[in-house]
């Protein structure tokens, strides 16, 4: 298992275009700038969305399903936690250095030849409603924390009481097919809609 860290990046910047085109027809209200330095993108920023009457400035980080190309997922991954050499470190759902407002979530990611996205789905999350959200259903970090610590030898979905599993979402272990062993909650994107946390964009 070699990390697809580089070759994520490089698929990232390619479904970049794409995202500025969809970002130019769907935001008319809205200026778009790309984020290129370091210390913005590691605190969740990636592209700055800034009213074009009211100069409000959102802070957007970009996700997007580059393992499941040509697929359409109805769910997605937040990040709980990931291994790097052999340290547990902490994923970017409940980091609080993070200073995401929203999340800009890319599934359905197709592709004509090798590189070279046509089309995908484009999802807005708002982070503060979400994390709001998963209070009010006591999935908190420590809780999350629990499930990971009782089952570190899982591999692959867990149910957990605080989520009906077929309509709203699961945890899942990644822990014998990815390189990072992954642990992330997954979420029904219709089922985060439906609450108004998320809106399809595109």
């Amino acid at each position: 298992m070699k990390s697809k860290f580089t070759s994520d990046l490089r698929k990232e910047k390619q479904l970049s275009h794409l995202l500025d085109v969809y970002y130019k027809q769907s935001l008319v209200y809205y200026d778009t700038n790309r984020v290129y330095d370091m210390k913005s993108q590691m605190a969740g920023i990636d592209i700055i969305f800034t009213h074009k009457q009211t100069k409000h400035i959102f802070n957007i980080d970009e996700k997007a399903q580059l393992d499941y190309i040509n697929e359409d997922l109805p769910t997605f991954a937040f990040e709980l936690g990931y291994y790097k050499e052999d340290s547990y470190k902490e994923g970017w759902l409940f980091d609080i250095h993070k200073k995401t407002d929203f999340y800009s979530l890319a599934t359905a990611i197709y592709e004509d030849e090798p590189n070279l996205f046509t089309s995908c789905k484009v999802t807005l999350v708002n982070r503060k409603m979400l994390l709001s959200f998963l209070h009010t259903k006591t999935i908190s970090k420590k809780v999350l924390t629990d499930y990971c610590n009782a089952n570190m030898e899982h591999h692959g979905k867990l149910k957990i009481k605080e989520l009906n599993t077929r309509t709203e979402g699961y945890l899942y272990f990644s822990k014998n097919n990815k390189f990072e062993k992954p642990i992330n909650l997954i979420l029904k994107l219709e089922f985060l809609i439906d609450l108004g946390i998320a809106k399809r964009l595109v």
